[in-house]
């Protein structure tokens, strides 16, 4: 078997429209069309060739109420071609370092970390957590 790309990631999520408000205005993703699928769901685009699909599913899986960013834990990261823009942008909105584990609006820097490029962590209203990294500090 060969794998040609990552062709999308699922989350589930609580609040389809807060989810949908959030992936729009914080990371920028355009929403594309969805089969007509019988639960409610958005999917958006990434790139040129794939999706973030959201569901809302009454029997989903979700992190533990309350928990903050842990980088080790389950999560998708996206690229972005400036580290330091996107830490502006992410500042702009109200993002911040250090600040409580229950806030939605802390995040993690990395500008340094082991990886070798650059890492940003946030979690979205339902506590996925999502990395943002570039291939180089700027």
């Amino acid at each position: 078997m060969e794998i040609a790309l990552l062709h999308h990631v699922t989350l589930t999520v609580t609040d389809l429209d807060r989810s949908k408000q959030f992936y729009h205005e914080i990371l920028g993703l355009k929403e594309i069309a969805r089969p007509p699928f019988p639960f409610p769901g958005a999917w958006f685009e990434i790139g040129d060739a794939q999706h973030l699909h959201l569901i809302v599913h009454d029997d989903a899986t979700f992190r533990a109420p309350g928990k903050g960013i842990d980088t080790r834990d389950v999560h998708f990261a996206v690229r972005v071609p400036s580290y330091k823009r996107a830490l502006e942008f992410l500042r702009g909105k109200g993002y911040r370092e250090g600040s409580d584990d229950r806030d939605f609006r802390r995040m993690e820097v990395k500008p340094r970390p082991t990886a070798g490029y650059p890492q940003i962590y946030i979690i979205d209203p339902d506590r996925h957590v999502i990395e943002i990294n570039a291939d180089a500090l700027d």
